[in-house]
């Protein structure tokens, strides 16, 4: 089998057209064989009847083997067999060495005289005979009844050298017109897949920039192949320059705290740093490095929700329970910002149902917790943060009821675009805000919310303000259940 796929073609058109003309061959053997003994027994039949006058006067005057002699004389140089055919078939004996038909030749009743019948018949000398016999007598009268003009049968072997002379035409034929039609589609389809291949290179390597997009040429499924292969360029193009922002805004996060520790920790080392001022070094060096430890820790979290490794533990929880708490939990931090946190009261809900859901306690927990913190990093004094929970149907992402959570603030809301990115690593809607956030918040609300079946979604409010949205399903489907309890 040939490695390419343009070999492969070819042989498969080489293969095709092997079969196509041994079916032509055969083909012609079977109609040239047939027209070739049509033609044997019709010259037999037109050679008896040129001896029916003689052989009808025979027959009035009883002198048949006479005339049957003199036949047999005129046709012998042709390979003839000239017989007399009896009543019942069988061959009347003349004394003579010539063969004869293994089975009786049966003519009809109703066969009138000066008809001629054809067949063909395997004779005594092992060989097939074209025979053509014409009645000289009804079947009541006695002795003879029909003369039997006989022939090797050599029709498969004329049909043979027919086919042996016919059959090059047709080959050379079909070379000259399906070679290059085996090319030209082998090509059609080689071509567009190599440029595919060579493009699956291009993507592999990491130093390539903008690729342009491979012309959608070919058969049906190659385009669809070649039109995957764009799309597959076009997304991982997004994923490297995401993952360019993603190496930039880690080395950002991590150059802040390390300069600071860096720093206070050579203003120690060298003693400039004492007294009080020690203090405050050590506590800045803490602090930073807490910030460190959490937003390796965060990066971390990520990584096991993508991959599974943290496992849900489900539980019946109730909405207005899990609101109450997460209320409680930030109030004081809310009370010295001076933000009002509150559930959001029925008159501000658009629905004044609430409900109850399966889902990981600790997990809305911190659904809850980074979304609240995420609103009070942008308000100031005087700011509103709202909480609601009601029940959805039909949400986008999630499968049967859900409940919708949602923090809602009157801050500064999303910049242009940033409600489409509000959830990835690192991003910050305020790129000047240098707080203690690692920007790894919202990224975590949503790989948490995709692991028990859910979706998350952040809107800007007019004239001013944002809601975060985090939607859970009531009951979570099978894959988010694997580590309930």
């Amino acid at each position: 089998m040939p490695a390419s796929l343009t070999g492969r073609i070819v042989a498969a058109f080489a293969l095709l057209a092997v079969a196509l003309w041994l079916a032509i061959g055969a083909t012609m053997f079977v109609v040239l064989r047939g027209l070739h003994a049509d033609a044997t027994s019709s010259a037999l039949a037109d050679i008896a009847q040129t001896f029916a006058v003689r052989l009808r006067g025979a027959v009035v005057e009883n002198d048949v083997r006479t005339v049957i002699n003199q036949i047999r004389r005129e046709v012998s140089g042709g390979d003839v067999t000239v017989q007399l055919l009896a009543t019942d078939g069988s061959i009347v004996e003349l004394g003579l060495a010539d063969p004869s038909p293994e089975t009786p030749i049966t003519i009809p009743a109703a066969t009138r005289v000066g008809d001629t019948l054809t067949g063909s018949v395997r004779f005594d000398d092992d060989q097939v005979h074209d025979y053509a016999a014409l009645v000289l007598r009804g079947p009541a009268a006695a002795g003879s009844r029909a003369v039997l003009l006989s022939t090797v049968d050599t029709s498969g072997a004329a049909a043979l050298r027919d086919v042996g002379r016919s059959l090059p035409i047709v080959i050379l034929a079909t070379l000259v017109v399906g070679a290059p039609m085996a090319l030209l589609l082998s090509r059609s389809v080689a071509r567009p897949l190599a440029r595919v291949a060579r493009r699956a290179n291009e993507l592999v390597d990491p130093t390539n920039g903008s690729i342009e997009p491979l012309p959608e040429t070919g058969p049906r499924e190659v385009r669809e192949l070649t039109a995957r292969v764009n799309s597959l360029g076009v997304e991982l193009a997004h994923t490297r320059a995401r993952e360019s922002e993603l190496l930039a805004d880690l080395r950002h996060d991590l150059r802040t705290p390390l300069t600071v520790i860096g720093g206070y920790a050579a203003a120690l080392a060298d003693g400039t740093a004492t007294g009080a001022d020690a203090e405050r070094a050590a506590a800045a060096i803490a602090e930073e490095t807490e910030r460190l430890e959490r937003l390796v820790g965060e990066l971390g979290a990520i990584d096991r929700l993508r991959t599974g490794s943290d496992a849900i533990h489900l539980e019946p929880l109730d909405a207005d329970a899990v609101l109450q708490a997460t209320v409680e939990r930030f109030a004081a931090r809310a009370s010295a910002a001076g933000v009002d946190l509150a559930i959001a009261s029925p008159a501000e809900r658009p629905d004044d149902r609430r409900g109850a859901l399966v889902a990981d306690r600790v997990a809305l927990d911190r659904i809850l917790g980074n979304l609240v913190d995420n609103a009070l990093a942008v308000l100031g004094p005087g700011g509103h943060v709202r909480l609601e929970a009601r029940p959805v149907d039909g949400a986008a992402g999630v499968v049967g009821p859900g409940i919708a959570f949602a923090v809602v603030d009157d801050g500064p809301g999303f910049p242009p675009g940033g409600t489409d990115r509000a959830f990835e690593r690192f991003y910050r809607g305020d790129p000047s805000r240098t707080g203690s956030g690692s920007g790894l918040g919202l990224a975590i609300v949503r790989e948490l919310a995709r692991a028990h079946g859910g979706a998350a979604v952040a809107e800007n409010l007019a004239p001013h303000g944002a809601r975060v949205s985090v939607v859970l399903p009531v009951q979570p489907p099978a894959i988010a259940t694997a580590g309930s309890t």
